[in-house]
This record gives structure tokens, C-alpha cells and sequence, in this order.
């Protein structure tokens, strides 16, 4: 310490007389003074003097002798201070034996330390982790468990999509018409993924009742109609059973995921976000709002392919009703204070969604049989503008879903701002 050297800097070598060795000697790193111990003090010669200037744990360079590297100045035992230094020179940490206060080595007019290096113990290891490191272990545990989020995502997909191949393979004929069928096998899963959410989580966080109310009476009043007739049927072979399979299953997971909701798991429940249209009405109830005005509207717009009115206005209303069903859901999104939405309840919406713009495929080249029994063509024009606001209110959501994927992140969606004030 009597000598510090700084990489590109020469400062010539500093002489200690015999006095300041036999100062040295009793006082600072050379004596390490523990309380209750007395020990004799050591005299060093000018030449120990020397290699410990450039070795040991008192030693400028971060290598070489064993040496723990510079300390930066913390102490970490209880052993006392060794003084207050001379010279002006910068401080160094109590490295030898644990601790202390800090001591100055000589140097003209002082120099400040030198970053980079770290702190040492009394055994002469270096316990400072460096911090590229540091950042490296981080990331590469970040970028693990990414991946594995990133995993289950594809295979959950991949699975769904191997299934509807198999489908179309198997149990359809190959017609346009299966695309009604896929729109609704995407809803199933949707609610199932819902269902898993749910119950393996056993919350029931950020998830709409006044939702899941609406597809409760989207799926009863569309089976009510296409149990009793076929006008609305798909007609590959998938609508000779399958569809009716597939919507009995996704009004059951519907039931099921509220069921969850309003029972098991009331008390984690966000009523407080699910606040759609509660403008005087009581606690719960805003689908009102939804659901009534668009039943008027399926009673006076309505096609007549099962020439039967209440089995038509049933179809009409549960494909009026769809197309808005999702608007509480998304309106708790907005209402979100940090905007993050959990992946699964992502993968829930992300699937209705994909469902819709099934349907919207078929219908916009098959609007024109949705006729009036006047032949007006109205109910066709109102079902496919209807599926088109619907996907337009999701755009936004479709592309923070799709990031969040990408990157396996959670999904952050903006607060404020977006269209409708929704997404």
C-alpha cells in the first residue's frame, strides 16, 4: 500500500523512511489489532515492504498472489479501523481479517479509485460477482423459462389444430361449409381453455361473468334451434351430428368456467372491473344492456330458412348476441390498471376470436341465403357487419396477443386510448 500503482498512469515510487515501516508495522494492514488479543507488533523489512506492496490481499491488481482483488470500502467483520491513513491518497476497504475502517495510501494531491474491482473477505477470495455476469445468469434464466411458457403455447395450438385436421379429414366431406364447424370447434376450446385456467388455478382473475352470461345464452337459444331443425346446419357430415356434439360441449364448459366464477372461486372474482353497464341496474346485471336490445332486434330482422319463427329468431339472436358477447370481457381489459392480462385468459379470447373470423369467412360469401321470407337480404348485410365490428374491436387485441406469444411474455394491453376506449 506504501505504493499504488494505477494502469496508465506512472507515479514514481514513494520511499518510506525506517520510521513509517516501524509505524506501519504496529498500525494498519501489516498488524491486524483484535480486541482482547495482544500481539507483539511485526517489524518488516524494506524488502517485505516492497512485495507487499504489489501482493497479498492489500495489493492494487485484481490478480496474482492469491490476492482477493480492491476492496471496495465495505466492511463485513467487526474488527476495528486501522486509522485514518496519510498522503491524501484514496481510500481501500478493510480487506485483511474482515473489516474495518478504510485505509489511504500515499499519493501526490490523491487519486480516486478505480472501478471494477471487488470486494474481498479475510480468507482472500473474491466474493464480488461481476455484474455482465450477473446480467448473463439473469437472462439466461428469463430466456429459459420463456421458452418453456413459449412451449406450452405451440403444443396447446398445435394439439387444437391437429385435432381440427383430423376432423376435416375424417368427419367432413371437404365442403366450404366445414368452416362453421371449425368456427365453432374454436369456441369449445376457447372455453375450455377457460375451464383449465380456472380450475387448475383456482382463481377466477380477470375474467367477465357478464362474458360467459352471454354465451351461456348464445349456446342455449342457437341449440334450441338447431336441435329442431336444419336450415342452419352446416352441410358437410359434420352437421349431421358433430356440430350439435360440438355446441352441447361448449355451452357445458361455458356453464362450467361461471359455475367456477360465481361459487367455488367467488371470493378471487374482480367484480370491480366487471363493472359493463351498470348504470341503474343492480350489481351484475349490465348484459342487460346487450342482451335485450339485440333480441328486438332478431325479433324484427330475422331470415326464414327453418320457416319457423321462434326456431329462426333463436338462431338470429344467439348470432346477433355473439358478435357483442365479448365486449364485457374486453371492457374489463381496458379497466385494468397495469393492462396485464393472463396468458390463458388470452388463449380463452384469442380462440373466440379466431372463431369469429371462421364464421366471417363463411358468411361473407353466404350472407345471401340469411333472406327474409319477403326475400329481403337485410339479416345477411346485419350478420356479417355485425362479425366485422366484433373482429374490428379485437384488432388491437389480436396484436398484443400476438407479441406476447411471440416473446412468451403476459399480455399488456394499453389502458386508455384505444378504440372505443375498450382494447
Amino acid at each position: 500500500p506504501i505504493h499504488d500503482t494505477v494502469p496508465g498512469v506512472n507515479i514514481p515510487p514513494v520511499k518510506a523512511t525506517k520510521q513509517q515501516v516501524n509505524i506501519m508495522s504496529s498500525q494498519g494492514p501489516i498488524h491486524d489489532t483484535v480486541p482482547g488479543v495482544n500481539i507483539p507488533p511485526v517489524k518488516a523489512t524494506k524488502q517485505q515492504v516492497n512485495i507487499m506492496s504489489s501482493q497479498g490481499p492489500y495489493s492494487r491488481y485484481g490478480a496474482g498472489g492469491g490476492s482477493a482483488g480492491y476492496n471496495s470500502g465495505q466492511s463485513q467483520g467487526a474488527a476495528p479501523g486501522y486509522g485514518q491513513g496519510y498522503g491524501g491518497g484514496a481510500a481501500y476497504g478493510g480487506g485483511y481479517g474482515g473489516g474495518g475502517a478504510s485505509y489511504s495510501a500515499p499519493a501526490p494531491g490523491g487519486y480516486s479509485q478505480q472501478p471494477g474491482y471487488s470486494q474481498s473477505s479475510g480468507t482472500g477470495e473474491n466474493f464480488g460477482a461481476s455484474p455482465d455476469q450477473g446480467d448473463s445468469s439473469g437472462k439466461g434464466i428469463k430466456k429459459s423459462m420463456a421458452l418453456a411458457a413459449l412451449n406450452k403455447n405451440v403444443i396447446m395450438w398445435a394439439g387444437f389444430f391437429t385435432v381440427s385436421l383430423f376432423v376435416y379429414s375424417m368427419l367432413s366431406g371437404g365442403d366450404f361449409s366445414f368452416l362453421m364447424t371449425y368456427g365453432a370447434m374454436a369456441r369449445m376450446f376457447g372455453f375450455g381453455v377457460l375451464n383449465v385456467k380456472t380450475f387448475m388455478s383456482k382463481r377466477a382473475t380477470g375474467v367477465s361473468v357478464k362474458t360467459l352470461q352471454l354465451y351461456c345464452l348464445v349456446f342455449f337459444f342457437r341449440l334450441t334451434s338447431i336441435i329442431r331443425h336444419e336450415g342452419y346446419l352446416p352441410y358437410d357430415k359434420s352437421g349431421d351430428w358433430l356440430y350439435h356434439i360440438i355446441e352441447i360441449l361448449a355451452l357445458l364448459f361455458t356453464a362450467s368456467a361461471l359455475w367456477g366464477c360465481m361459487a367455488p372461486f367467488k371470493s378471487t372474482y374482480q367484480g370491480d372491473l366487471d363493472t359493463f353497464g351498470e348504470i341503474n341496474v343492480p350489481p351484475g346485471m349490465g348484459a342487460v344492456y346487450l342482451a335485450v336490445p339485440v333480441l328486438i332486434l332478431a325479433l324484427l330482422v330475422h331470415p326464414n330458412l327453418n320457416s319457423d319463427f321462434l326456431s329462426d329468431v333463436a338462431w338470429t339472436y344467439a348470432m346477433y348476441l355473439e358478435s357483442v358477447a365479448l365486449v364485457p370481457q374486453l371492457f374489463m381489459f381496458q379497466k385494468q390498471t397495469s393492462g396485464v392480462v393472463e396468458l390463458l385468459t388470452a388463449h380463452f379470447v384469442a380462440a373466440l376470436g379466431f372463431g369469429r373470423v371462421m364464421e366471417f369467412l363463411f358468411w361473407i360469401y353466404s350472407y345471401k341465403e340469411l333472406a327474409t321470407s319477403s326475400g329481403s337480404k337485410m339479416p345477411g348485410y346485419l350478420a356479417v357487419f355485425s362479425q366485422f365490428m366484433q373482429l374490428v374491436l379485437m384488432v388491437d387485441f389480436f396484436w398484443y396477443y400476438y407479441l406476447a406469444v411471440k416473446n412468451a411474455t403476459p399480455l399488456v394491453l394499453p389502458s386508455h386510448g384505444s378504440a372505443m376506449g375498450i382494447v
